[in-house]
């Protein structure tokens, strides 16, 4: 069994996916598998964040005992390692492959990221802390990697072109699942939420003057009813800002080469 302790002396060594398993003697509980457990926790990251996840609650949720646990999975890490890979099997690669051009595959891969983050909120802050290497985060990986190779940007620039576009990706979503997070705990909509949460600080006298300059900015973004159409404008033209970036870059690239 592998312990919490000990994942912590070598982290960059760490993961369930690197992890011999031992087969446990016996059988395990009756009509309890990894797939099941993982389903559930997901249910629970999703509905109760990561704060909330423990091997008893868990335990709990399936109808079994906390020690049935350990036929499946070592520890908790181990638990949210499986349940990230799964919401990476999310991003639809297939529908990425057919697609025209690597313009629209990147847009069809960063949509389909940025849902996947929305989704899930416990995702992102679970994903800088495990090396993501599971099978569905490798595939996904793989196809970012080829999408960007197929702009014709050099090798030495691609991973510089693949974070400028992903990590704005995991940025975006990260604050827009996070925002719709707090909203819920608050109890009231997006919208409801966003519109007295702007409307707090336009109306603190103490600030007036700091915010004078961006009235005209809040103006227009509190004029819409509906924030997913802000979320949606923002984020879409944002990316094309970024994949026009990246024809300029891969034209400035070919324009050197040939005056060399």
């Amino acid at each position: 069994m592998v312990k919490a302790a000990d994942r912590a002396k070598d982290p960059a060594r760490s993961s369930v996916w690197l992890e011999q398993k031992t087969t446990r003697s016996g059988g395990g509980p009756a009509g309890l598998d990894r797939d099941r457990i993982v389903a559930a926790s997901i249910r629970m990251l999703d509905e109760e964040g990561l704060a909330k996840l423990s091997m008893r609650k868990l335990a709990t949720e399936l109808n079994v005992t906390a020690m049935s646990l350990y036929w499946y999975v070592d520890t908790k890490d181990d638990i949210l390692e499986y349940a990230m890979d799964e919401v990476y099997g999310e991003i639809d690669l297939a529908a990425v492959d057919a697609a025209g051009d690597w313009r629209d595959r990147i847009r069809l891969l960063a949509q389909d990221y940025r849902r996947m983050l929305v989704r899930h909120a416990w995702m992102s802050p679970s994903a800088g802390q495990y090396l993501n290497i599971g099978p569905n985060a490798i595939a996904v990986g793989q196809k970012i990697h080829d999408t960007v190779a197929e702009t014709g940007i050099s090798l030495d620039r691609r991973p510089g072109a693949m974070s400028a576009v992903f990590q704005f990706v995991y940025g975006y979503g990260t604050i827009e699942s996070q925002f719709g997070r707090r909203a819920a705990e608050a109890g009231k909509s997006q919208d409801e939420f966003y519109v007295e949460s702007v409307n707090a600080f336009r109306d603190d006298p103490g600030l007036a003057e700091r915010i004078e300059g961006l009235q005209e900015l809040l103006d227009e973004r509190t004029s819409h009813e509906d924030l997913s159409v802000i979320w949606d404008r923002d984020f879409g033209y944002a990316l094309d800002v970024l994949i026009a970036g990246i024809e300029v870059m891969v034209a400035r690239e070919a324009a050197q080469g040939t005056e060399k």
